[in-house]
C-alpha cells in the first residue's frame, strides 16, 4: 500500500545515495548480490560499497559494454548484478550486449541508469538519454521503471532482485521533492492513482509524478477536473487501469523526461489505438531533438516539461475538445 508524502514540497535522500544504501542492504541479506560499476564511483557513490564490501564491487573502468559483459558472466554463476552508469552509457552504448549477452542469453542484469532527459544538467548533449525507455521497451521480457522519489527507488531496486531478466530504471542522482511516505509498497507492472478526476487522465513517470500534481492543482483552479496516475512501470505498462481510467474522460495526457518518441506516451498510444479509446491522447515529452548545456532547471523549462508548461498543453487540447 502506498501514500502520499505530507510534504511534498521536501526533497528526501539523493538518489544515488538511496540507491548504493539499498545495495549494501541487501548485501547484508543475500550473498548473491553484487555492484558492478563504470568509472563513475564518484558520481554515484558506488566507492561506498566499494569500501564496504570490496569482495562484491567490480570496477570496470570506462567501458561500459564490457561491464554488460562482466555482468551477465556473474549472472551465469548464480550472482544478481547490479550495475550503474549515465542514462545514455547504461542503454543506448551497450544495447547490443545487454540485448544478446543479457536477455538472450536468459542472463539477470540489473541497471540504474543515471541523470535521465534534462537531469543531466551541465554534463550536456552527449550525456543526455531521451531514448532509454524507447531502446529498453524493445528488449524481449525486460522491465523498465522510473522512480519517482527515493522511497520507490528503493522498493524498485528490492524488488528487481526476486526475479531473473533484465530489469532498468532511470532516475536522477541528486534528491528530487518527495511523492511517496516512507513504508510505502506498490507493485511492479501496476500505476498508482494518486489523485481522482473526472474529466483529464493525466499519466505521468519518474520525478515528473510531481509536476504533474502541481499541475493538476493548479487546473483545479481553472475547473478543470485532472486525474493523475503514476505509470512508474512503463514496461509492462498496466493497461487494465489505463482503459479503465480512459473511459468517460475528455483527454488523457502522458508526461514524461524523454521522447514523445517510443516512451510512455507511446507505450499509452499503443493501447489506445488497438483497443479503440474513443478519447483523445496528448503526449507531453521531448521532440525530436538532442540535449544541451545547462542546469536541470533551465533546461527543463527549455524543453517544456514544467507543471505550467503541462497546464498549457492540457488546457489547450481540452478547449479543442
Amino acid at each position: 500500500m502506498y501514500r502520499l508524502a505530507e510534504d511534498r514540497n521536501s526533497k528526501g535522500k539523493e538518489l544515488r545515495m538511496c540507491v548504493v544504501e539499498t545495495i549494501q542492504e541487501m548485501m547484508t541479506y543475500d550473498d548473491k548480490v553484487v555492484a558492478l560499476e563504470a568509472d563513475l564511483g564518484g558520481a554515484s557513490g558506488f566507492t561506498k560499497i566499494q569500501k564496504s564490501n570490496p569482495d562484491r564491487f567490480v570496477q570496470c573502468g570506462i567501458a561500459e559494454a564490457n561491464m554488460v559483459g562482466v555482468a551477465a558472466g556473474l549472472s551465469v554463476t548464480g550472482f544478481k548484478p547490479y550495475i550503474h552508469t549515465f542514462g545514455p552509457f547504461a542503454t543506448r552504448r551497450v544495447f547490443d550486449q545487454m540485448y544478446l549477452s543479457g536477455a538472450y542469453a536468459h542472463n539477470t542484469i540489473n541497471i540504474y541508469g543515471s541523470d535521465p532527459g534534462f537531469t543531466v544538467g551541465a554534463n550536456g548533449g552527449t550525456h543526455t538519454t531521451w531514448e532509454d525507455v524507447a531502446l529498453m521497451r524493445e528488449i524481449p521480457g525486460a522491465v523498465v521503471c522510473d522512480a519517482a522519489d527515493a522511497v520507490q527507488m528503493e522498493w524498485i531496486l528490492k524488488e528487481f532482485a526476486k526475479s531473473e531478466g533484465i530489469h532498468y530504471v532511470r532516475g536522477n542522482r541528486k534528491a528530487v521533492r518527495n511523492v511517496y511516505a516512507e513504508g510505502s509498497e506498490f507493485t511492479l507492472g501496476k500505476g498508482n492513482i494518486l489523485k481522482e478526476g473526472s474529466e483529464v487522465l493525466l499519466i505521468a513517470a519518474g520525478q515528473l509524478v510531481s509536476d504533474a500534481l502541481d499541475c493538476a492543482k493548479m487546473l483545479e483552479k481553472e475547473n478543470i477536473s485532472v486525474e493523475v496516475v503514476d505509470m512508474f512501470t512503463i514496461k509492462p505498462l498496466d493497461e487494465e487501469l489505463l482503459l479503465k481510467e480512459a473511459e468517460g474522460k475528455q483527454l488523457v495526457v502522458t508526461f514524461e523526461n524523454h521522447s514523445v518518441y517510443g516512451g510512455l506516451g507511446s507505450a499509452a498510444a499503443e493501447v489506445m489505438a488497438e483497443k479503440n479509446v474513443p478519447v483523445p491522447l496528448k503526449r507531453v515529452g521531448v521532440k525530436d531533438c538532442f540535449g544541451q548545456v545547462g542546469t536541470p532547471e533551465f533546461l527543463q523549462k527549455e524543453f517544456g516539461l514544467t507543471a505550467e508548461d503541462l497546464a498549457e498543453e492540457i488546457k489547450k487540447n481540452y478547449k479543442m475538445r
